[in-house]
């Protein structure tokens, strides 16, 4: 036998020669009776980097290793490198340089997570394994151990032995595609050209003849020799397999017995106990093949009447009875009439008249929804529920039936149709109320003025308020018809919806109910030998219909739902529903209760879809509300184009807004929708009138001031109730009412909260403008914080235009007044003070109106206030300088000497009492004290200057006494004027003190 091993070079302790060259390592033949080859011990080490096996006593290869390194290659080994006896150095510069000078010489303490190995350890282990080691003992006599040398060498020799034998065989005969009758392998084997003469048969011929006959029963011999040796050594399961083989035969034998006894006696069971009762049986499955065969005839009657009935239901308008009809019969024809060639053509035709009835379902719901949409606005919007005549469909049902069709087919986007109709209506109503307004006013001729916007810009005021007062109204009632028709739309999605979701639910338990109950396994059982039976008795062609007649009553046994029964249709039930009335309620139920089982199931919406439609049902209503407010912007704005409603009145433009308000109030109650389309506009156009309305009192204010004289006028009792309707707390505008004429006699002061006022007539007429702008807040509440900022640009331009006037003297030039006077000034002052005064009253007003993110806008009343302030302190520094250039003009030519009281004196105290007189009566008495006081301070601070520049002492000298007389003059003067009895006048401070 040929070696299965590549001839290599290694070496070996047993194959050196005397020349001491490595021998060529055998491998034992298979064909050796006791050897079996040695293995080699598994290798403790990592494999080397050359990756090949080595012998136990394996070296480098000569040949295949000469130039790759292993570890025979290194000059010092590791041995070598752990027993170096320079252990200092060793310790310094190999292993301490990373792991510590104590890595050799430290001991290893043993852990404490592991447990103390004791013999006792391993009993169980050597007692399960002491009968293994037996065995193994017993089996090592036979096969001797890989340890044992002595046994190793002889099994080798004997297996060279052998080897070396079969190696004398040639190798032609080993081939396993040896064949003689080929010739090249038959010229190989038997040689004939080598021993076959010219001339005929020699002694040499015969010699070689008989060589090779020898030659090859030699190697018949070795073969057989070796083929005994095998044999011998599998001898014993040979024998064990032919002794399992015969009992085998003996076991077949009993097993062929009995069985031919148990076919003679299942042939008896079957002549005696089987043929009579499955013969009954038979009859009996023959006579309920006969009734489902009369039963699926009646159906085929039944679903030939289906196109005739669809026609009945159509003519009625009962689309959803055509729908399920039609929903029944394609899945009877799919399930139980499948096959049947008289039908083959009707499944075509049904699906052509579904999808006729969907385009009738469209029409019919773009009419429905177009007539609907456009009867007159007078008529009931809750036309949906008025009685119709005996025998006919109400509109209410109608939709239903038509919105439910929808629905079941997925015409999803009908809400898109009623939408277009929708935007329709609005431009009808809109242009049908300028046309029916037109048409009452004769001014507007309707023939040369075709556009709608020029129209309603030649109306007056009162006929477009009219106009657009029935748009509204308009609108309103087409909204709540919108409202109407959409909350029947809801209903039946809902509805649809609920029953989906109720289906559901009741499917759920079906579905989870199965074989884990506790007559599940029985109930299989049985199921499993009706198929049997149905199996064994049935007589038609194919086995498969036996099969499926057992599937309904597995199916009914096993508690799965059933098949819903098919309603048929034959000619009495589809002259039954032509004639009288139609169900459609209870059709509809229908629909949405148990079509959800039938065909018709996938064609249903999905509880998602319809939530959407339910969405999309209310987002419509929405937009039906935004609708309604963009056509009256359109109105609004056609007639604001020309800013005719800039220059509206207060009141007409408060209607307006009041109006519109109202409008947008209802359309949110009605529609739950802020819409803010139509309250943009209207704001658009309430800036525009603010402005407006700023513009005109701002300038009527400026020309009242300009002509103002600044002389204290009558108060009319007319401003007066102004100012008492303000002290009641009521910031607005009194009704005018008819007054006797003794009550309309005009007051000399104003009164405010007892406090006498003595005002211009610009200031009487301010209190006036400024109430209009609180009434215009009231009326419009939108408009607060722009008329806040107009009012206080208002109040800004009075004072400062005031202070032109009076303190810049611009009145002498403006009107003419030839000096401003200290009354004009005291006069001024107190006006400012009298708006100072109902600063307070009007920021709380405002404040009312405003939220409270928009309270930051008050700060223009602070800034307002102190103003008027800074105003009315320099009306009082000016009478005071005006007092002090007068007083330091008379002291500068004082003297000394009688008579007295001097004459500067007596000018002194007349110029006082002039203007005493001129703002005792203008100003309030504590005021008056104040200015008076300050006017002391500044005579005296003169009179002291002129008596030190005279010399005059305080020494009871002559000169002396005389200006001890002119002051108590003075002083007494002063003291005897109304307001001013107990006005403390300290004037010891006009002497020098001395030295």
């Amino acid at each position: 036998m040929a070696s299965g091993r590549s001839s290599c070079t290694m070496p070996h302790p047993r194959g050196r020669g005397r020349d001491g060259m490595y021998c060529k390592e055998r491998e034992p033949s298979s064909s050796s009776p006791h050897y079996r080859s040695a293995r080699s011990l598994p290798d403790v080490c990592p494999k080397e980097p050359t990756g090949e096996s080595r012998g136990l006593c394996g070296g480098p290869s000569l040949v295949a290793e000469h130039e790759r390194w292993t570890v025979f290659s290194s000059k010092v080994n590791l041995p070598a490198a752990l027993n170096d006896p320079r252990l200092a150095k060793r310790e310094s510069d190999f292993f301490t340089k990373s792991w510590g000078l104590d890595f050799a010489e430290t001991e290893v303490m043993p852990s404490f997570y592991l447990p103390n190995i004791t013999r006792e350890h391993f009993a169980p282990y050597l007692q399960e394994m002491a009968q293994r080691e037996r065995i193994h003992e017993r089996c090592k006599t036979i096969c001797p151990n890989k340890d044992d040398v002595d046994a190793v060498s002889s099994i080798t020799t004997n297996h060279d032995k052998s080897r070396a034998e079969l190696e004398q065989v040639p190798k032609i005969f080993m081939k396993p595609d040896f064949a003689l009758e080929d010739p090249p392998t038959f010229s190989a084997v038997l040689p004939w050209s080598h021993f076959h003469s010219a001339g005929g048969k020699s002694s040499r011929d015969m010699a070689s003849s008989r060589l090779l006959q020898e030659k090859l029963s030699h190697y018949l011999d070795v073969v057989e020799v070796s083929i005994a040796r095998q044999i011998s050594l599998r001898s014993e399961a040979f024998f064990h397999a032919m002794s399992s083989q015969h009992e085998l035969q003996d076991q077949l034998r009993e097993t062929q017995g009995a069985v031919a006894a148990l076919r003679r006696r299942t042939a008896t069971m079957e002549r005696v106990m089987c043929r009579g009762p499955l013969g009954a049986l038979r009859a009996a499955m023959t006579r309920g093949n006969c009734v489902k065969l009369h039963s699926k005839l009646k159906l085929m009657a039944a679903v030939q009447q289906t196109q005739p009935t669809v026609q009945l239901l159509l003519s009625t308008a009962e689309f959803v009875g055509a729908l399920e009809l039609i929903a029944t019969t394609k899945e009877v024809l799919q399930q139980e009439l499948q096959g049947v060639l008289s039908f083959r053509h009707l499944g075509s035709q049904l699906c052509e008249l579904e999808r006729l009835i969907d385009k009738m379902m469209v029409e019919d719901f773009s009419m429905y929804v177009r007539s609907d949409l456009s009867r007159s606005l007078m008529e009931e919007p809750q036309v949906l529920e008025k009685v119709q005549a005996p025998n006919t469909v109400s509109q209410k049902e109608r939709l239903e039936s038509l919105v439910f069709g929808l629905l079941r087919q997925r015409k999803l986007d009908f809400l898109d149709i009623y939408s277009e109709e929708m935007i329709a209506a609005a431009k009808a109503v809109v242009t049908q109320c300028v046309v029916e307004s037109v048409a009452h006013i004769e001014e507007i001729n309707a023939e040369m003025v075709t556009k709608l916007a020029d129209q309603m810009r030649l109306m007056t005021f009162p006929q477009w308020f009219e106009l657009l007062r029935s748009v509204l109204d308009s609108f309103l009632l087409l909204l709540q018809r919108i409202k109407t028709t959409l909350s029947v739309i809801r209903n039946v999605v809902l509805e649809v919806l609920d029953s989906s979701q109720k289906s559901r639910l009741l499917q759920q338990p079906a579905a989870g109910s199965g074989p884990q109950g506790p007559a599940g396994p029985p109930a299989s059982h049985l199921l499993q030998g009706e198929s049997e039976l149905a199996y064994l008795t049935h007589e038609g062609p194919f086995i498969s219909d036996a099969l499926n007649q057992a599937g309904p009553q597995e199916r009914s046994s096993a508690g799965a739902p059933q098949e819903p029964t098919r309603p048929q249709q034959g000619p009495a039930e589809g002259s039954d529903s032509a004639s009288g009335t139609t169900e459609s309620s209870s059709s509809r139920e229908q629909a949405a209760g148990g079509a959800m089982h039938m065909s018709g199931e996938d064609m249903m919406p999905s509880e998602l879809e319809l939530g959407r439609v339910a969405n999309n049902v209310q987002e419509l209503l929405s937009s039906a509300a935004d609708l309604s407010h963009d056509r009256c912007v359109k109105v609004l704005m056609a007639r604001a184009k020309d800013g005719s409603l800039e220059r509206l009145s207060s009141s007409e433009f408060v209607s307006l807004s009041q109006a519109v308000e109202s409008f947008a109030r209802e359309t949110e109650e009605l529609c739950c929708r802020r819409s803010v389309s139509l309250r943009g506009a209207l704001q658009s156009q309430a800036n525009r009138f603010v402005h407006r309305f700023h513009e005109e009192r701002k300038t009527k204010l400026s020309l009242l001031l300009d002509n103002e004289r600044w002389k204290q006028a009558e108060v009319p009792s007319e401003f007066q109730n102004l100012v008492d309707f303000i002290a009641d707390g009521r910031i607005t505008l009194p009704e005018r009412r008819a007054v006797g004429a003794e009550e309309q006699r005009p007051a000399e002061f104003l009164l405010v909260d007892g406090q006498r006022y003595a005002v211009v007539g610009t200031v009487l007429l301010l209190i006036r403008i400024f109430l209009e702008y609180c009434q215009c807040v009231n009326d419009i509440p939108s408009i607060t914080t722009d008329m806040l900022a107009r009012l206080s640009d208002l109040f800004k331009h009075f004072n400062s235009r005031s202070c032109q006037l009076v303190l810049g003297a611009g009145a002498l030039q403006v009107v003419g007044l030839k000096t401003i006077t200290t009354k004009n000034l005291a006069l001024a002052s107190r006006c400012l003070q009298l708006v100072v005064h109902f600063l307070p009253v009007i920021r709380a007003h405002f404040e009312t109106k405003l939220q409270p993110k928009q309270y930051s806008a008050l700060r223009h009343f602070d800034h307002i206030t102190k103003d008027y302030n800074d105003h009315i302190a320099e009306i009082s520094a000016k009478l005071v300088a005006i007092m002090d250039s007068l007083f330091e003009k008379a002291l500068s030519k004082y003297e000394v000497k009688a008579p007295m009281p001097s004459a500067c004196f007596r000018n002194v105290c007349k110029q006082m009492n002039k203007m005493h007189e001129a703002i005792t009566d203008l100003l309030p008495e504590e005021q008056t004290q104040m200015l008076f006081l300050r006017i002391n301070t500044s005579i005296k601070m003169h009179l002291k200057r002129q008596l030190a520049r005279l010399g005059v002492v305080n020494d009871g000298g002559p000169q002396h006494g005389l200006v001890v007389v002119d002051v108590a003059f003075y002083v007494e003067n002063l003291q005897g004027l109304r307001t001013l009895e107990k006005l403390d006048l300290n004037m010891t401070e006009i002497w020098e003190q001395k030295r």
